[in-house]
């Protein structure tokens, strides 16, 4: 008899990060809770977490994608 583990209370969030759209996904597999950011277009994921609560998780996720973003060049567009 196989014990898989699956994932549960899964939760997808959009926000803004320093000016950036984000996904936010979160989910819980046993008694761990893993995050991971992506950029909503094309939607590559950049900053992933783990923790013992969904916030921990999500708060880790959110300080290492913040860093990266500070990190990343912006190149104005004229329309």
């Amino acid at each position: 008899m196989s014990t898989a583990l699956k994932s549960e209370e899964y939760r997808e969030t959009r926000r803004e990060l320093d000016g950036w759209p984000i996904n936010i996904t979160s989910y819980r597999v046993g008694d761990k809770w893993y995050c991971s950011i992506d950029n909503v277009s094309p939607g590559a994921r950049f900053a992933r977490a783990e923790g013992s609560t969904r916030a921990e998780a999500e708060a880790t996720a959110l300080e290492k994608a913040g860093r990266y973003l500070k990190q990343t060049r912006r190149f104005p567009t004229d329309v």
